[in-house]
Formats: C-alpha cells, structure tokens, sequence
C-alpha cells in the first residue's frame, strides 16, 4: 500500500487505465442516479421523518422572522443538531412538483449521490484511478449505505460530510505546507458541514492531529524543530479563511451552536450520557437494554451487516497501514494520509467499545465510518493487483473474478430486499433469515409504507367502504406518523386496538402476532417485515409483544 501505480492492469486497445478506470466511475454513478430517481419515493418514512419535518419548518421561520421566533432553539432534542439536510428539504419542495416526503427522499438520494462521488475521488487520490473505481464500486454496493442515504436525515449527510472533510484533510497532507486555495475550501466546508450536522464530527480533529504525526516529525528530522514549528504556524495561518468559513456554514446549518460559546460543548456532554427512557432491543437473540449493549455490540454488526468483499479488504488495508508506519522507505505523506484513514474507519468504533455508551437502531449512527473504510479496502484491492503483476500477472484475471463475485453478492441482496437494504445481513450471518431471530431489522418501519399501500390497494378492490359516519381505524405497532402518511386523510390511526377495523403490525419482536385474518404479508427473503390483520368483530387487548417502556 505504500505506492500504487496506475498501471495496474492492463486494458485493451491501448487505452490508458487512468482514463478506462475514470470513465467506468463515470458509468457507474451515472447509473446509481438513474436507479435512485426511479426508485427513491420507494422508501418509506422512520421514526423522525416527520420531527425532523417541523424542525425544518421552525428553523425556516426563525430565519424568515429575523431571529424573532426561536422555537426552533428548543424543539426537542433536535436543537442540538444540525438542520442543513431539512432545510434544504423544506426548501427544495417549495419549488418541485412533490410531496414533501418523497422531496425528501429525493434530496437523500442526491446527497447520497454527491457522497459516493466525493468517496471515489478520494479513493482515486489515495491509491490512484484503479482504487478510485473499486472503492465506488464497494460503497455503492453496501447495501447499509446504500439504504441509509435514501432515507436517513442525519447520519448519512453526516457521513457524506466527513468524506468532504476528509478529501480536505488527504488534500492537506499531500500539499503541506502550501494547501492550494481550493483546499482550504474544501477543508473549511467539510468542518462546517459535519460539526453542523452532528457534534460528532470534531473527532476529526482527532484524525488530523495524529495523522499528521509522521508528516510532522519528518519536517522535524528535515529541518530543524524551529523550521518545522514555523512551517506548521504557516499553515496554521493559511488555513483561518477556511476555518471561517466552517464556521459560518455551522451556524448557518445549526445555529443553537453559535448562540453561546459553549453550546457545541454542552451539546457533546449531552450526547455522551443516554438522554430518554431505556427500552430494550434485539440483539444476538436476547433482549438488551440501549444503554446496557455490550462491548460486541458493534463490532459484531459490522462484521455481520457489511458485505464479505468490504470487509476483508477493510481489515487488509487498516493491517497494511499500521504495518507501513514503521517503514522507512514509505513517504511521510503517505504515513499520514493512510493513518487518517484509517483512524477515520476505527477510531469511532473503538472509542464505542471503550466507552460503551447507549447503542440502538444497528450501525445507523457510524455510518460515517464506510466510506473510509471503502477507501482503504480500494487501495488494498489496488495493491493487490499492482502486486500480482509484478510477481503473478497470470492471477490477475482469478483476483478480479473473486472481486467481483464478492460484490455480486451484496449486489442481489439488494435486489432482493429493496426497498429495505439498510436491513441487510451478509451470508456470514446467514442473510436476513437467519437474522431475523437474533437481530432487529427493519427498526425505522419502512415496511408501513407498503404495507399502508397495500391495505389501500385491498380495500379497493374488494370495494369495501368505512363505516357510515367515521373513517376506517387502524391500530398500528410501529411508527404512526408513517402509517398516517402513507394512508392519507380516510384513516385513523392510533395505539388503541379495541375499536380498531385492523391492525398494522412491523416484523419486529415487540409486536404481536395475531390470530386473526391477515390481509396484506410484507417479505423480503421469507421474512415478514409487516402485516395488516382484519380484526372487526375481535377483541386484541394489545398489539405489543412486551410492555412498553
């Protein structure tokens, strides 16, 4: 990994990898847009869907009042987030012909399209045109990723963010002490964007600080100490404009946190201890309470939810990395840039399983760790084949065969359980029916939308009316707001199941599974990710499997 040729393979008709590599990128991305604007108003909404709703419509008239009305200063929690992703929501659908909803999943898709094109043209720079293609192709085919950009509102801008960051940083590093001025942007709009979007985000100042090590200490044994220490104030100096610029975009995305000094500080301590009432979730088949996972919780999804490719070759490129720091023919550059990679891909992780802080909803929130993670399995994969060339070119060809059966598979996954990807499980696991005794899948209730679709659909064609004088009513386990959206104004929706027409169930433990007539049966892979039961004329005491918290 220490340096990677763009001559890795050969290609036909004298055409140059660089240009064959790139173009292909091209091809892809173009080819995700497509499927994405086809595809998008497939996904349903979540739990915060339409929270992070209001808090877009707050945040707009605080700005349109002239910071008169503040309620979007205290709503919720959601305060101590960024807003940027639901603004621009709220705005976007004022000028499109969509509902606000599916504009929503719509810009999810484009941010997550900018996402996967930042991640490539990292990658590209990291390992050259070969790794660049490779890491696109690896994180557009997780299918957690993948699932996520659609309709996440927070961690996957977040994770597309950091990549901005950390393509800032990578460019950093390569021209220190003399970052070009589109650098400084980059690395000032990267810091605004993800401390706007999640406090988090100042973990990368963690990365930069120790990656920069080596780079650092070879400036030392270059020059003197006092040169070096001159060198870094330089750049210190150099980069301000872009500093402030982030922080301008923070307070433009979030703007609790430049009310007062402290405020992202007070954010971050609130963050760090469990702030609602623990429930329990599945987890390995035993039910845990959030704030009691224990240590394994992550590294056991991660290895179970992440395609088998990615993560082999992620574990190969963080081994070869901490490998080449202690080698002294390897550039100080590209110590640093593989060591902020990889503190990129683990150190939030490892942090988690030191700290052990409350743990729900799967890998949701460290998202922002895959596409490091794909940068570094794309430069391992391209020092792979740069290897086999020099030592076995006849291997190539089997190499790029097991490449790609190993996206294959994430890649029929998809297909199968779309429009539910984040819910994947790899074949390590067993797939989602193995998984689905053992672990929580479709947490954010996707499945209510064509379940709700669904329910509509039989209604009609059995030509079935509601009652004279009310709407049908509909007791839900799950996300209400969902149902409530996907069924439209000739529904009630509600807890209460006792004077309920039917009963709309997610496949998850804490719902119920009734005896009664069922009309509409969501799966994916043979499992059920939701039903809609006819209970007219029943009495069902409850749709919850264990009591509520």
């Amino acid at each position: 990994m220490s340096s990677i040729t763009t001559s890795t393979i050969d290609t036909p008709v004298r055409r140059s990898v660089e240009r064959t590599c790139d173009d292909l990128a091209i091809i892809v991305l173009a080819a995700v847009g497509l499927i994405a604007s086809l595809t998008f108003r497939d996904y349903g909404l979540g739990w915060d869907d339409y929270t992070h709703a209001e808090y877009a419509d707050l945040l707009l008239r605080m700005y349109g009042s002239g910071f008169k009305d503040t309620a979007a200063l205290s709503f919720a929690n959601l305060y101590m987030y960024g807003g940027g992703f639901d603004m621009a929501a709220a705005l976007l659908h004022k000028v499109i012909p969509l509902e606000l909803f599916e504009t929503r999943r719509l810009l999810g898709a484009v941010v997550g399209l900018i996402g996967l094109a930042v991640t490539w043209r990292l990658g590209r720079r990291v390992g050259g045109p070969f790794a660049g293609l490779a890491t696109l192709l690896l994180l557009v085919l997780c299918p957690t990723f993948y699932g996520h950009m659609f309709m996440n509102p927070k961690d996957a801008p977040f994770a597309v963010a950091m990549a901005i960051l950390m393509l800032g940083l990578v460019r950093l590093a390569e021209e220190y002490p003399s970052p070009s001025p589109r650098t400084i942007l980059i690395v000032g709009l990267g810091a605004g964007l993800s401390i706007g979007s999640r406090v988090l985000g100042g973990l990368a100042l963690v990365y930069a600080v120790v990656g920069f090590l080596p780079l650092l200490l070879e400036e030392i044994h270059t020059h003197s100490a006092r040169d070096a220490a001159h060198r870094f104030a330089h750049v210190l100096v150099v980069l301000l404009p872009g500093l402030i610029l982030g922080y301008l975009v923070m307070g433009l995305i979030w703007p609790w946190s430049i009310m007062e000094p402290g405020n992202p500080f007070r954010a971050l301590t609130y963050f760090s201890h469990f702030f609602e009432k623990p429930w329990k979730e599945m987890f390995d088949g035993a039910l845990v309470s959030v704030p009691d996972m224990p240590w394994s919780y992550l590294p056991t999804l991660f290895a179970l939810q992440l395609p088998e490719v990615l993560l082999a070759l992620a574990i190969a490129g963080v081994v070869g990395t901490l490998l080449l720091l202690s080698r002294k023919d390897v550039a100080a550059r590209r110590k640093t840039i593989l060591l902020m990679l990889t503190l990129a891909a683990t150190l939030p992780l490892v942090v988690a399983m030191v700290k052990r802080p409350a743990l729900y909803n799967g890998i949701r929130h460290f998202i922002f760790v895959i596409p490091p993670m794909t940068v570094l399995a794309g430069t391992a994969f391209a020092w792979l084949m740069n290897w086999l060339r020099e030592h076995h070119r006849s291997w190539q060809p089997a190499a790029v065969a097991v490449f790609a059966f190993g996206l294959l598979l994430p890649m029929g996954e998809m297909i199968r359980l779309h429009p539910y990807q984040y819910t994947h499980f790899n074949h390590i696991a067993g797939t989602v029916r193995a998984a689905d005794d053992l672990y929580m899948l479709d947490y954010w209730g996707l499945a209510l939308k064509q379940a709700s679709d669904s329910l509509r659909e039989e209604l009609i064609e059995r030509q079935e009316d509601p009652p004279r004088g009310r709407k049908w009513k509909v007791a839900v386990c799950g996300p209400q707001r969902p149902a409530q959206v996907a069924l439209g104004p000739d529904f009630t929706i509600g807890w209460d199941s006792h004077a309920a027409d039917f009963a709309m169930t997610l496949g998850e433990f804490y719902c119920k599974g009734l005896t009664a007539p069922v009309m509409v049966e969501i799966k994916r892979d043979d499992v059920v990710f939701a039903r809609v039961y006819d209970i007219r004329g029943r009495s069902i005491s409850s749709l919850l499997a264990i009591p509520a918290p």
